[in-house]
């Protein structure tokens, strides 16, 4: 998960009441996250939705609330329902998302599960997790089996970019023309606008040298 920040003001179709999916608020929550689904960090997924943070249970206000609606591929917005509505707000700058769960990527493109650890036990983090484990891991039905073995190699594509990146850093005849690529390469992969970024910044943490100079870009 990332952290984004809402600024846009909210949409002008959101007044009439009779639509929260208007194509203003595509355009808008596209760029607050970074077009990405908020949950699983897909960019540009092939099929997005308008999800409601609070589950509006029909209540109106929830309904077309500006500050309720985030944007979520169809396969998170589907596992997450009801079930999952008190979770971590990636919205709310007072609650670093990214580092409250550690993202362990999969070690092989066709990886059986990843692995998500609560680094806090408050509630919030806690329901985040398992939230994150049922989109990364759930293979209750031939669709979530298939759909969630796709996004571990997406995952795996991203985390393999960086090892290239690492490989090129660390190579013993690289030179510091070399290096400076390398770093400047992970700095991109490590961008909240990047797809999967919390798993390559997890990777990056856990590495004695890279962290000291990578971490303080973690926004």
């Amino acid at each position: 998960m990332f952290n984004t920040s809402r600024t846009a003001p909210a949409p002008a179709s959101l007044a009439a009441r009779q639509k929260y999916d208007s194509a203003d608020v595509y355009e808008a929550l596209s760029e607050i996250f970074f077009d990405k689904c908020y949950i699983c960090e897909t960019k540009e997924p092939h099929d997005i939705n308008v999800e409601h943070f609070d589950a509006h249970m029909k209540d109106l206000d929830k309904k077309f609330d500006w500050s309720n609606l985030y944007l979520a591929c169809s396969r998170c917005n589907n596992i997450k329902r009801a079930e999952f509505n008190d979770i971590l707000d990636c919205c709310d700058g007072a609650v670093d998302v990214f580092r409250a769960i550690k993202h362990v990527p999969p070690i092989t493109p066709y990886a059986k599960s990843v692995r998500l650890v609560a680094m806090v036990t408050d509630g919030r983090t806690v329901r985040s997790c398992q939230l994150l484990e049922k989109v990364f891991n759930s293979d209750h039905t031939a669709n979530k089996r298939v759909s969630g073995a796709f996004l571990r190699r997406k995952v795996f594509d991203q985390y393999n970019l960086l090892l290239d990146e690492i490989g090129s850093y660390y190579e013993p005849a690289a030179t510091d023309v070399d290096k400076e690529r390398a770093l400047e390469r992970m700095k991109v992969l490590i961008r909240r606008s990047a797809p999967y970024s919390a798993f390559i910044r997890w990777c990056i943490l856990d590495d004695a040298e890279l962290s000291e100079m990578l971490e303080g870009l973690m926004d």
